[in-house]
């Protein structure tokens, strides 16, 4: 029997953020591992894992043959395919692109500003532009900003917009803290930013707790409201670390006064009753949060512990894998509420399996959990060791990726 594509290929990925600071789509890179991987499979792969209701999809192909293979075969319902523009000089290439826009393909040229204003009558080929912000283009991005700005409070608008690298409706790629993020999703109009700056955002919080967000206070307060059950409001609450983890410290705070120690959400759940959760989130709204850029850190976190729950035995019991959802959830609260990990698992009477993991890296969990990370970052990083030493294959380890991507809420 011959090998299924996700066998012979590692995927990463990497989220992409719209202005409403919700997730936009999700970019794959396929790194070729075994030689041979058909572009054709791994589309038809995708198209029977993923539904109406799943994020967009950017494919981007580490290796020129595999490009070209997705470019064969695609067509309007597949994901969008990455060009990168210094591939073009190869002439093969550009012949594959115009066929694949001839057959309905979804294109997206991505590059430097320089190299994507090089591509000329070729760009029409192409549906969106992915550029890629280097030092000196994010240097302009910020002077285009910060011009914008001051026109902005004196009353002037749109005279800047040629000066900035971002083109509107574009993918942005190297937004490397808040303040280009905020000019290409909100002054230029860009379509997504590629990552989030997550180290930038919790910068301004100067080591001090980060509060829970409003937005996630009401979502959990309606689910109450409207008597959804406990499964939802279970999943509502783990969308935010900060939120789930207040929620755990008070369960287990002197003051409640609870005899046995609560360490799931669930079980906290059910412990307080829905009406005593409901007056506990309303008190957390005087000191909730506003910001929206705070949205992909908590949801970046939740895709983190949906992986890494997902890339344990699937013959493993539930509990198990609350427990590893909880430990991926957890994996950057100390960065959250400003102390230090140690500190704060002690305030929730864990299993010695989750600060195992989180603090000494050891135990059942911190294999799949530095698996889940190295699937968020740079693709040159291998994932064949982490896959490893997880007790995976590339097969199962990419199976369970697509599984949650396929599954993320855009909204």
């Amino acid at each position: 029997m011959a090998q299924s594509v996700l066998g012979s290929v590692a995927l990463h990925y990497r989220a992409l953020w719209s202005k409403k600071r919700q997730l936009a789509g999700v970019q794959l890179f396929v790194e070729e591992v075994s030689p041979g991987a058909e572009g054709s499979h791994l589309l038809r792969t995708l198209s029977e894992l993923w539904s109406g209701e799943s994020p967009s999809v950017l494919l981007s192909a580490r290796h020129p043959q595999l490009l070209q293979e997705l470019l064969a075969h695609a067509g309007a319902q597949d994901p969008m395919i990455e060009v990168p523009g210094r591939w073009l000089a190869q002439g093969a290439l550009l012949g594959a692109v115009n066929a694949a826009h001839e057959h309905g393909a979804r294109l997206v040229a991505s590059g430097s500003p320089s190299e994507l204003r090089a591509l000329g009558g070729a760009a029409r080929a192409f549906d969106r532009q992915c550029v890629q912000l280097g030092t000196e283009d994010a240097a302009l991005a910020l002077r285009a900003s910060m011009q914008a700005r001051e026109d902005a409070a004196r009353g002037r608008f749109g005279s800047t917009a040629a000066a900035s690298p971002v083109p509107a409706g574009s993918l942005v790629a190297g937004a490397a803290g808040r303040a280009l993020v905020e000019h290409a999703l909100d002054q230029q109009g860009a379509w997504a930013v590629a990552g989030w700056p997550a180290e930038d955002i919790l910068h301004r919080f100067n080591g001090h707790p980060v509060p829970p967000t409003r937005r996630a206070i009401l979502r959990v307060m309606s689910a109450l409201d409207q008597e959804q059950s406990l499964d939802r409001i279970e999943y509502l609450l783990a969308q935010e670390a900060t939120l789930a983890y207040r929620l755990l410290a008070y369960l287990n705070s002197a003051g409640l006064g609870l005899r046995n120690g609560v360490a799931s959400l669930r079980h906290g759940v059910m412990m307080l009753g829905y009406r005593t959760l409901n007056g506990w989130l309303a008190e957390q709204l005087t000191m909730a949060s506003e910001d929206r850029d705070l949205d992909p850190v908590n949801l970046g976190l939740g895709l983190r512990a949906a992986l890494a729950a997902e890339l344990m035995d699937a013959g493993v019991e539930d509990e198990l894998r609350h427990e590893v959802f909880l430990t991926g959830m957890l994996s950057q609260i100390d960065a959250l509420q400003g102390q230090t990990l140690r500190a704060l698992l002690s305030r929730i009477p864990l299993p010695e399996r989750v600060p195992d993991a989180l603090v000494r890296g050891t135990g059942p969990y911190a294999a799949v959990l530095r698996l889940a990370q190295a699937m968020e970052r740079d693709p040159s990083h291998s994932l064949i060791n982490p896959t490893e030493a997880a007790g995976l294959t590339l097969e199962e380890s990419n199976r369970a990726l697509l599984r949650v991507l396929s599954a993320a809420s855009t909204s």
